[in-house]
């Protein structure tokens, strides 16, 4: 802010505009939430409680017994479930998260994809760890999601630190 300041003091004439000036505390405090809330910040969300709860769940490291062997079964035909349903939705003519012209890319399924792919693999660790007797009941799944937010909760930081730096410097320097 400061420096957008006196570099706008500097050269008054150059289009650099200061983020102290009414106009740039107005456009900051106004629309700070607005500023920061892309679609980036939900895929960071979804995809660290997708983690957390992959990690918890314990289907990164199976164990032989008999009882993680079925829960396994049980999470790969909910996988295959999950995937015949994207199919039916996406890949067949005429799809319905297909684009208006019949294309994947773009079209609403591109859209969706990451945040598509981080609820199959929330849906399919859970599945897993409620199987297996990781997850012992639905505050156990609950946790593992919160888990995965904890430990992403250093990228959220990053996320809302280099966004301000990016949307402010946009707005010092318009192009």
């Amino acid at each position: 802010m400061p420096v957008s300041w006196l570099l706008s003091a500097a050269y008054p004439d150059s289009g650099i505009r200061s983020l102290l000036s009414g106009e740039g505390l107005r456009w900051f405090m106004g629309g700070y939430a607005d500023l920061l809330s892309t679609p980036l910040l939900v895929c960071l969300l979804l995809l660290s409680m997708a983690w957390g709860c992959l990690r918890l769940s314990g289907l990164l490291s199976p164990r032989a017994s008999f009882r993680e062997g079925r829960a396994l079964m049980l999470t790969l035909l909910v996988l295959l479930v999950c995937m015949l349903v994207v199919v039916l939705l996406a890949f067949i003519p005429h799809a319905v998260l297909l684009s208006v012209t019949g294309r994947l890319w773009p079209s609403p399924f591109s859209a969706a994809l990451i945040p598509l792919l981080a609820f199959i693999v929330m849906v399919s660790a859970s599945v897993y760890g409620l199987t297996s007797g990781r997850f012992s009941s639905l505050q156990d799944v609950y946790e593992a999601w919160l888990g995965g937010l904890r430990a992403g909760a250093p990228l959220l930081l990053f996320y809302v630190l280099l966004v301000q730096l990016i949307v402010s410097a946009r707005y010092v320097f318009p192009l």
